[in-house]
């Protein structure tokens, strides 16, 4: 049985010194994929090459709100042009989304549904990332619906929202906040959610794991965070394969690798 971890940044410059290392220790506990999204222009033209380096790394290309002061609109135009030129090499767009803690969420708009539009032209999944707006992402899916659904990065938010990413063909994603004894909300979310709408994600080298506060995250540590969704769910030792196997469909089908 094998994981895949569906959000993280290998290619930042945390890993610089040891990213062979864990590349080659995170195959040896089984973790066989890794989906690296996109955050800016430049990172996303530089992904390109660095997926050909790593046989078990998979890319997205995407424009980030947290880089909203670097977009243009000819950004735009590039991503669309990078983005057709290596479609082949593509699992999604994103990692892309609105974000209430950054400032102009008009252009946020208007970047996240231009890559809503572009994943649709590729007929590609989406990331999508969200902080105090699940609100807008709503609003922008009414005007611009994706047609080959996503996920949801490191999702928070009730149950009505996560069943309606559902229904639009989203699956969730599930990192280290599920080790969080606050996430309380969270935690009783995920747990009620079929494992086929679900992913496992570290979202490395950011979002790290209870008791791993001031590090930096790995890949090394999605098989803890499958612990905590075993036990959220309250899985016997019995079961605990089928539900990773379950988990890695899911991963699968949605990013087709």
């Amino acid at each position: 049985m094998a994981f895949i971890d569906s959000h993280c940044h290998l290619d930042f410059a945390e890993f610089d010194a040891t990213r062979e290392q864990l590349i080659r220790q995170s195959l040896e506990l089984g973790i066989n994929h890794f989906i690296v999204p996109g955050v800016s222009l430049a990172q996303s033209y530089s992904l390109t090459s660095f997926a050909k380096q790593y046989p078990s790394v998979y890319i997205a290309i995407g424009l980030h709100p947290y880089f909203m002061a670097e977009h243009s609109d000819e950004h735009l135009d590039e991503l669309n042009k990078l983005a057709h030129k290596h479609k082949d090499q593509l699992v999604a767009i994103g990692e892309c989304g609105i974000d209430r803690s950054i400032e102009n969420i008009a252009k946020q708009t208007q970047i996240f549904e231009y890559q809503i539009e572009l994943a649709n032209q590729l007929e590609l999944p989406l990331i999508v990332h969200h902080r105090q707006s699940h609100d807008l992402i709503a609003q922008s899916f009414k005007r611009c619906k994706p047609k080959f659904g996503g996920v949801i990065h490191a999702f928070s938010g009730s149950l009505q929202q996560a069943n309606s990413y559902i229904k639009l063909g989203f699956k969730l994603g599930v990192g280290g906040v599920i080790t969080y004894e606050r996430a309380q909300k969270t935690r009783h979310v995920i747990a009620q959610i079929a494992p086929e709408h679900l992913l496992l994600e570290t979202d490395a080298p950011s979002m790290p794991l209870a008791g791993f506060q001031g590090q930096h995250n790995t890949p090394l540590q999605l098989p803890l965070v499958f612990d905590q969704l075993c036990q959220l769910k309250q899985v016997t030792s019995l079961n605990r394969n089928d539900l990773k196997q379950r988990l890695y469909d899911s991963c699968s089908a949605l990013f087709r690798i």
